[in-house]
């Protein structure tokens, strides 16, 4: 079962905003990853298919591709690595709501039963456009789904947190009852992998008043945070907070454990490599 209730996970979460700290939710696609994002005070962890190919070496973006089951994947990840490492450190299971496979609502139940204490919209169609996002929402593939199971999740008592992009999204996922709404400005840069044309700073401000505005008044409890786009480094979170201070926190994806990883283990090698016989 879940670790943490949704009260005491939303607890957790309004007491750092109440002392004007800031949140900080880390996507992890492995367990050192996660237990060492925890121990640095990392208010959750969250995994996905996204996060496990960025641990692969590859960029996060091959969870849009058909190339692995996303549910199945973030199953494994939280039940088998996740959980048991971060035992005082909420879990959320990154999971494509639109799967036609599976029963979605009852894989809700599934995850809380695998240990997960909430759940988000990862891989979300909020981040496809164009001809192929219209052919999805025709078919019965789109955003509606993710609304649903997660609108289904807080029903259910379970945490939830959603990615959007405009504020009709953002307002649909409020009113379905969902706790975090995240601001999403597309891929990162950065890093051997990252995006060369990503959101800046302008432009993520913009977004990001612009939902702030919708939630203003009737959902003013909602948790406000943002990932992706320019955002690489705290400075640049910080940036964006000065403009923004309604934000109450940052996702940090590749800059939770790419970034690291890529500065560290090269530096830890070449150490190594630099040791001489006499």
């Amino acid at each position: 079962m879940a670790r943490f209730t949704r009260a005491e996970i939303l607890d957790r979460l309004k007491a750092v905003r109440a002392a004007d700290g800031v949140l900080f939710d880390a996507f992890c696609g492995s367990g050192i990853t996660a237990k060492m994002a925890a121990r640095g005070g990392a208010d959750m962890v969250t995994t996905h298919i996204l996060a496990f190919f960025r641990m692969q070496g590859l960029s996060s973006m091959a969870g849009y591709l058909p190339i692995g089951d996303a549910n199945a994947i973030t199953l494994e990840i939280g039940e088998r690595f996740l959980a048991n490492v971060v035992p005082d450190c909420p879990v959320m299971a990154g999971i494509l709501c639109g799967d036609p496979t599976r029963d979605m609502r009852r894989f809700v139940h599934t995850l809380a039963d695998a240990g997960f204490d909430g759940i988000m919209n990862c891989p979300t169609v909020a981040l496809i456009d164009g001809q192929y996002r219209k052919d999805l929402e025709e078919t019965g593939l789109g955003y509606a789904h993710e609304i649903d199971i997660l609108g289904y999740a807080s029903s259910q008592d379970i945490f939830t947190k959603a990615f959007t992009t405009t504020s009709d999204e953002a307002l649909a996922m409020a009113e379905a009852g969902v706790d975090n709404i995240i601001v999403h400005f597309g891929n990162s840069s950065g890093g051997s992998i990252g995006s060369q044309t990503v959101m800046g700073l302008d432009d993520m401000v913009a977004r990001t008043v612009a939902i702030c505005d919708a939630l203003a008044g009737r959902y003013d409890d909602r948790i406000i945070t943002v990932h992706g786009g320019a955002i690489e480094a705290p400075d640049d979170f910080a940036a964006l907070l000065r403009q923004v201070p309604r934000l109450d926190g940052y996702i940090g994806g590749s800059s939770a454990e790419r970034f690291p990883i890529e500065d560290s283990v090269p530096k830890a090698a070449e150490a190594f490599k630099a040791v001489r016989r006499s």
